[in-house]
């Protein structure tokens, strides 16, 4: 046992491989998790079975014994063959009339077979040729012919299809072109966030000290650029169907409106409502609200546009 467990953690690849059903990606396996503390662990190695690893045995215990010595057959030499005296053959005897003619009569019908059978290889010949020719034409020559037509055909196709192909290429060039900047418009969006937040935090600093009445002024103004900016970053995110951060950010810009406490802003609230009712599961009609808030912050107006019906998206 403990030699062939020495056999498994020393066989070359080339080695392994001479017994049946182990191939060189097993046997790469095998090479790949030594060394085995006992036999029985090469039948972690994927691929390996108790099968295989007892033929892998019975071929190296085989390969260990001495090859058995085979004996020597000694053939003995046959005597020579003792010739007979055979009797002195007779002279032939001349043949009679009737034999001679009935050879030449067996010769006469063995040449009238033959021609026979050379007149009935023509005839089949020529039948074939007949008869098969046109089937020739029907079954091989005129579905050439029609596989011919269809492969023009399909080369036709697909010079059309590879036209559409370059015509969805440049297509989707220009949606990653779109794609890039609305990135861009989201990154100049977040930027001015990011200034506005700087901006409301000195200035709420600067309110708990003085308690000025322009600088809380000053502050709603802020709050109201914020929450115009968070929804106009709202807008770009529907367009890249990214209906969470969307989501997010109508959800703050409610927040600063309502925190505001301006009853003009009250139709926008209610707005902005239906759009977290309607998002993720309605994004059409979501961003039909979205726009309409976003007209009446900008223009203190409600536009005239109808909301469209609620649709679920596959």
């Amino acid at each position: 046992m403990s030699d062939f467990l020495n056999y498994l953690n020393t066989a070359e690849l080339e080695s392994l491989t001479q017994t049946q059903g182990i191939s060189r990606v097993i046997a790469g396996n095998i090479i790949a998790a030594r060394p085995f503390d006992e036999v029985d662990d090469c039948l972690k190695v994927h691929g390996m079975g108790k099968n295989l690893l007892a033929r892998l045995q019975s071929n190296f215990e085989a390969g260990e014994k001495p090859s058995e010595s085979r004996a020597m057959i000694q053939v003995e030499e046959s005597p020579a063959p003792i010739e007979k005296s055979q009797p002195a053959q007779d002279s032939p005897k001349e043949d009679s009339f009737f034999t001679r003619l009935g050879k030449a009569f067996l010769v006469f019908i063995r040449a009238l077979f033959r021609l026979i059978a050379l007149a009935i290889v023509i005839g089949g010949v020529g039948a074939a040729f007949y008869y098969g020719l046109p089937y020739v034409n029907q079954k091989v020559i005129v579905p050439i012919e029609k596989n011919s037509a269809d492969i023009k055909d399909v080369r036709a196709e697909v010079k059309t299809l590879q036209a559409q192909l370059d015509e969805t290429n440049s297509r989707v060039d220009g949606l990653e072109t779109s794609v890039a900047e609305l990135e861009k418009s989201i990154a100049a969006h977040s930027a001015s966030l990011t200034k506005l937040d700087e901006i409301q935090a000195g200035l709420e600093a600067q309110i708990q000290t003085s308690q000025d009445e322009t600088l809380a002024q000053l502050k709603q103004e802020v709050m109201f650029a914020r929450a115009l900016d968070m929804l106009g970053r709202a807008r770009l995110y529907l367009a890249q169907s990214n209906f969470g951060l969307a989501r997010q950010d109508v959800s703050a810009a409610r927040e600063a409106l309502a925190e505001l406490d301006d009853p003009a802003n009250a139709e926008a609230i209610k707005r902005l409502d239906m759009v977290l009712g309607n998002l993720p599961a309605f994004p059409v009609v979501a961003a039909g609200d979205l726009e309409i808030a976003w007209q009446m912050l900008v223009s203190g107006e409600t536009p005239a546009t109808a909301t469209p019906e609620p649709t679920a998206t596959p």
